[in-house]
């Protein structure tokens, strides 16, 4: 029988903030399909994110796509940000959720020193990073020169300003989970001595750069999002600041380089981020930027998304008061939902319905199709 919160439709107000104007809450949040051969999108990727705008998502955030730069994919498929048939399959995805109702930003990536070599037998481009780790006490390359870093940055830019020329919505910085931005953030993986290393603050330069050629390249009243998390995929227990007034420290030059929205990674959007409170990571980073903030992790599933990986294990449904009850408080802005929108692309409308019942429970065997 149908059922649904009686403050379920919190999910379903229109969100006018951060230079965005959305018709409801609910974002799909980026997730990796290696869908793309080659690195071109196809019919069926455009025809992926479609299924999701119909059903009433309010923003789509894109699988992570590769900046122009040799060592920026760890994996083929991947899709590209950059070259004339990628960027024309990104143009035709926009133009079918435009047509669907939606609003859709792509998420510009490089993953660092997570490329691995062996994934490329036929290329000698190795992976990139701040100091040439890639683990903690694992160093398995050099550090990027100056130079290396001033075209990195620039490939960002040239990035953003694509998106705003095929008529996304706004742009998206993959800072988060171990990848280039991250490795330059964290500690364990940036031992530099120059103007790219140093303490917590000195170690967002590069990230501030970024945001700052994306800011140029896209002028004023674009969008831009940055994607933070404090865990690491090989240290889920990682904070790059463990205390409020660290993490303050920490998102200032980010947010004064010009980002409009953080989109707040965690396992489980549930766990308080410090001792003495109950606010979660979007919760903390919205009330000290006072910036609009995106939730997420396991919303609407009953198993936080590492285990499945992990451990083989899929998921089901959960409810949703507890995230309703923060989303009352205004601890954060927007919602952004992964496994559950992969396995049911028509989630937000059975939610926004009461159909709570039919809801597709998250199983491995749904990334075999990414439908």
């Amino acid at each position: 029988m149908p059922t649904t919160s009686p403050n379920v439709q919190l999910l379903f107000q229109p969100f006018s903030g951060g230079k965005l104007e959305l018709s409801n809450r609910i974002v799909m949040a980026p997730m990796t399909r290696c869908f793309s051969p080659g690195g071109v999108p196809g019919p069926d990727v455009a025809a992926y994110y479609r299924r999701r705008a119909e059903n009433g998502v309010g923003l789509i955030v894109t699988e992570g796509t590769v900046i122009d730069h040799p060592a920026a994919a760890a994996d083929r498929d991947v899709p590209h940000f950059y070259g004339e048939r990628a960027l024309e399959g990104w143009a035709q995805v926009v133009k079918e959720v435009h047509e669907a109702g939606g609003r859709i930003i792509p998420q510009i990536w490089h993953v660092g020193m997570s490329r691995n070599p062996a994934t490329f037998p036929e290329s000698d481009t190795k992976p990139v990073g701040p100091s040439g780790y890639s683990a903690p006490n694992v160093k398995t390359g050099e550090p990027l020169s100056e130079q290396e870093i001033a075209y990195l940055v620039e490939a960002y830019g040239r990035a953003a300003g694509e998106a705003k020329r095929l008529g996304f919505d706004g742009v998206e910085i993959h800072g988060a989970h171990g990848y280039l931005i991250d490795q330059f953030f964290w500690e364990e993986t940036n031992k530099r001595t120059d103007r790219y290393g140093g303490g917590l603050v000195e170690r967002t330069r590069f990230a501030v750069e970024v945001i700052e050629a994306c800011r140029r390249a896209v002028g004023p009243d674009f969008p831009i999002v940055l994607r933070l998390s404090q865990w690491k995929p090989l240290d889920y227990k990682a904070k790059l600041a463990s205390t409020p007034e660290q993490l303050e420290k920490f998102l200032e030059p980010l947010a004064l380089a010009g980002v409009d929205i953080f989109h707040c990674s965690t396992r489980r959007f549930w766990e308080p981020e410090f001792e003495g409170s109950d606010l979660n990571f979007a919760g903390w980073t919205k009330k000290l930027t006072g910036k609009p903030t995106i939730t997420v992790g396991s919303v609407g599933l009953d198993t936080e998304f590492t285990q499945l990986f992990s451990e083989g294990k899929g998921a089901n449904v959960n409810g949703l008061e507890g995230l309703l009850e923060r989303l009352e408080r205004q601890e954060f802005d927007l919602v952004a939902v992964g496994r559950a929108l992969l396995a049911d692309p028509a989630w937000a409308a059975k939610v926004r319905d009461g159909r709570t019942d039919e809801l597709v429970p998250f199983s491995p065997e749904a990334t075999k199709s990414l439908s």
